[in-house]
């Protein structure tokens, strides 16, 4: 049955393959991605499509069946993965969360991968239980550049809504010295979306860090900044 599945998923891919659109695809990765080419919203629609199929399967064969996927390496696959787990938000917890850090352990190689898991599945399971954000501290220090970003963007939702600020900027201090560009964007992106609920808190704090950071964390973080703050954060 999971192979089955799997391999209806990858004939899915391969029916709905844009040989345009695949070339354009490799201008958005600084590294290597093996890619089908295949849309965005075709994705989507495959992983609808697979969801009705598995939404009774027991969550053991659901995680077995996730883990096939990325283990192709395939780009998509790993996204119908993340898209998949999406529909079972509500169940993320613990458990989750651990299998998610290993995904990112095993699998994750580029920024899509990385965000996909983070923004929506870590999140998830933050959400669900807020005391697994005391995980992600020992994220920044990993040798791991996507472990270190999704420690980041694993709080964007929690950002959004205006919760978790202090761990926010928690993790956001032990990331604005990071080297990596990629990391960089993570928690500058982080920052951006944590100003509009909590603007002068964020702008204070990117204040005393404006001399410690990078440019490109500030101009992320800026973006949707007042006149007055982004002139304050960024001269």
């Amino acid at each position: 049955m999971i192979n089955q599945t799997a391999q209806w998923v990858r004939d899915q891919l391969a029916a709905a393959v844009d040989e345009d659109f695949r070339r354009g695809q490799y201008r958005f990765f600084q590294e290597t991605v093996s890619n089908y080419g295949v849309r965005g919203e075709d994705v989507k629609r495959i992983a609808a499509e697979l969801y009705h199929r598995v939404k009774a399967w027991p969550a053991v064969d659901r995680n077995k069946l996730c883990e096939g996927l990325w283990k192709s390496g395939k780009l998509e696959e790993g996204v119908v993965a993340v898209y998949l787990y999406r529909r079972f938000a509500r169940q993320c917890g613990a458990a989750e969360f651990g299998m998610f850090s290993r995904w990112i352990d095993r699998y994750v190689r580029n920024w899509a991968h990385t965000d996909g898991v983070s923004s929506w599945l870590l999140a998830a399971s933050i959400a669900n239980a807020p005391e697994l954000i005391g995980r992600l501290p020992a994220w920044t220090t990993s040798a791991n550049r996507w472990k270190r970003r999704a420690a980041a963007v694993a709080l964007l939702q929690e950002a959004k809504q205006g919760r978790s600020t202090e761990a926010i900027f928690r993790i956001a201090s032990l990331l604005l010295e990071d080297p990596d560009d990629m990391v960089q964007k993570g928690v500058g992106w982080l920052l951006k979306e944590t100003y509009p609920k909590r603007p002068r808190e964020t702008v204070a704090f990117l204040s005393a860090w404006k001399h410690r950071t990078t440019r490109l964390v500030l101009r992320y973080a800026a973006e949707k900044m007042t006149a007055r703050d982004k002139a304050e954060v960024l001269n």
